[in-house]
């Protein structure tokens, strides 16, 4: 049997009063056209039942406008569909209401397209869920602004898996917050990609807890910048393990602060290799506690520049 609303104009259509749009049924919602569709009025959408709402097909929900979207009730949207869900437009997904987001399913986030997350607004990213942030694919955190980077909660940050931390783009780690990059884990930290530790700001840098500096990879370490070398606090820099002292880059050793110096334990000092050494400025080099030059192996001392000795 035809339903009864082929042949409705869309003026007819969009006099309907809410009562009418209830009574119609799934069969009948999923008659519409797109053009019939976009006639309903918000108060129309906020009236239709949940398999209403399951019947729209992927046509229709493509077609939806952002009032409409918006119209959805909080309820209807839990109970999407992934293929609906994944129809909407992008202007759609933007127009979602904080409440709406946060009640899409962990299922509905994992199956947004890249496009769909890259058009979720800082507010609708400030508001989902730790378990929706965790839903997100690998492709769809990768999608993220940086402004959207930036949005995501400490509580959410650190909930991430390695797997979306390493997903992450230079632009991605270059735009977390101090505060986010406090908030990561041990093995967050170890997850981050060296293209990602390349491109950390001085105050990134400072702001990585120093146990989390302890177990940094040896090619972690030696991807820090000069600056990112630098910007080390004498805590972390005495974290730093001996075998990754060793690592150190002529180019990073060079750019170690005469504090850090100072700071750097024995065995730390004893780890630095002869090109290490020989990379120190004489300001370093006077930098050195005289029981540290007293540990130095006898290679380590020949390899110093007469511009060392001198200093």
């Amino acid at each position: 049997m035809a339903s009864i609303v082929i042949g409705f104009t869309t003026a007819q259509i969009a006099v309907l009063t809410t009562a009418q749009i209830q009574h119609l049924s799934s069969a009948d919602i999923a008659a519409l056209t797109t053009l019939q569709l976009s006639a309903l009025g918000t108060d129309n959408i906020v009236a239709l039942k949940t398999n209403q709402i399951q019947a729209l097909n992927t046509a229709q929900i493509a077609s939806l406008n952002t009032d409409q979207v918006a119209a959805i009730e909080t309820a209807d949207i839990a109970v999407l569909k992934t293929n609906q869900l994944q129809a909407l437009s992008t202007a759609g997904v933007a127009a979602l209401s904080t409440d709406q987001i946060q009640a899409v399913s962990t299922a509905g986030i994992a199956a947004l397209k890249t496009n769909q997350v890259a058009a979720l607004t800082t507010d609708q990213i400030v508001a989902i869920e730790t378990a929706q942030i965790q839903a997100l694919t690998t492709a769809g955190l990768a999608a993220l602004s940086t402004d959207q980077v930036a949005a995501i909660e400490t509580s959410d940050i650190e909930a991430l898996k390695t797997n979306q931390i390493a997903s992450l783009t230079t632009a991605s780690v270059a735009a977390l917050t101090t505060d986010q990059v406090v908030a990561l884990t041990t093995d967050q930290v170890q997850a981050v990609s060296t293209a990602g530790i390349a491109v950390l700001s001085s105050d990134q840098v400072a702001a990585i807890e120093t146990a989390d500096i302890a177990v940094l990879k040896t090619n972690q370490l030696q991807a820090l910048s000069t600056a990112g070398v630098a910007a080390l606090t004498t805590g972390q820099i005495q974290a730093v393990t001996t075998a990754d002292i060793a690592a150190l880059k002529t180019n990073q050793v060079a750019a170690l602060t005469t504090d850090q110096i100072v700071a750097i334990e024995t065995a730390q000092i004893q780890a630095l290799t002869t090109a290490g050494l020989a990379a120190l400025s004489t300001d370093q080099v006077a930098a050195i506690e005289t029981s540290d030059i007293e540990a130095l192996k006898t290679n380590q001392i020949a390899s110093l520049t007469t511009a060392s000795v001198a200093a």
